[in-house]
């Protein structure tokens, strides 16, 4: 049997990079995958690409932080296949500025997505998650659960330039033990794991001109400048960035039947900083 046999996954932002990675690696355990991303293409090609490899997919296509959206999440899992039994909040991305150039808009976007997003999707699950987990009582039967929010070494240490990202990613770790202590009786273990440097297309080395993304109309600048990732790599104990499928372990660690005693946990995932 696999570890996460019948299991049903949601995860957000698995259309690319360490989603798409975390939406992989559990399929491959055996969990039923609800994939999420902004785009319907990068959406349906994940699902399409589960499905060809004997894994069930469907997908919810749309922003995270968008009215709505967390009911519509937690929702397409009722109606495919039950009661979610993992949620990875993933979606993400940086919009990074000093704080004295740092826009309200620049500051509140990039906290809604790490921070209240989570947030809504988790709180859409309870009523769901505290039923089920009721009635597993009532039967006498002990079914944990799996939260793993997605938290980031500037969460923990800082760092210059990310004020708005550094904040949202450091609250993430407190509504996770918040929820760890709310949750613990449902047998929900709530743990969040922090990455450092992750080689996806938010942290490409950059030769020259920048290069950006597009989120709902806007262009977010992405990328690192080569010297810089460099620099960063010889700081960690493995001497190098991380790639998403090791992210991806990470994360998968905190959803196997062996981590039932862990929660209110943040596991750091950075080379060894």
């Amino acid at each position: 049997m696999n570890k996460l046999d019948g299991k049903i996954a949601l995860v957000s932002g698995s259309g690319r990079g360490i989603g798409r990675c975390v939406a992989e690696k559990l399929a491959s355990e055996g969990a039923r995958v609800v994939v999420n991303d902004l785009d319907e293409a990068p959406a349906m090609e994940v699902v399409d690409s589960l499905k060809a490899s004997g894994a069930e997919a469907v997908a919810c296509v749309g922003s995270v932080v968008e009215g709505g959206f967390a009911e519509r999440f937690v929702k397409t899992a009722l109606d495919t296949w039950g009661v979610p039994d993992i949620i990875i909040n993933n979606a993400g991305y940086t919009w990074d500025n000093v704080i004295q150039k740092m826009s309200d808009e620049q500051f509140q976007s990039v906290l809604d997505v790490h921070l209240t997003a989570p947030f809504r999707i988790l709180r859409a699950a309870s009523e769901p998650i505290r039923a089920a987990a009721k009635k597993e009582a009532a039967d006498g039967r002990e079914v944990f659960r799996k939260v793993v929010n997605i938290s980031s070494t500037s969460g923990v240490y800082g760092n210059a330039g990310q004020a708005n990202y550094s904040a949202a990613k450091a609250a993430i770790v407190g509504m996770t033990k918040a929820l760890s202590r709310e949750w613990g009786r449902y047998k929900v273990n709530v743990n969040a794991v922090a990455f450092g440097l992750v080689h996806t297309r938010l942290t490409q080395a950059l030769d020259g001109e920048g290069a950006s993304i597009d989120i709902e109309g806007r262009e977010i600048a992405v990328g690192i400048q080569r010297a810089r990732l460099e620099a960063a790599g010889s700081t960690m104990s493995l001497g190098r960035g991380g790639t998403p499928e090791e992210a991806a372990g990470a994360i998968y660690l905190m959803c196997i039947p062996e981590s039932n005693y862990i929660t209110g946990h943040l596991l750091l995932c950075d080379g060894g900083r």
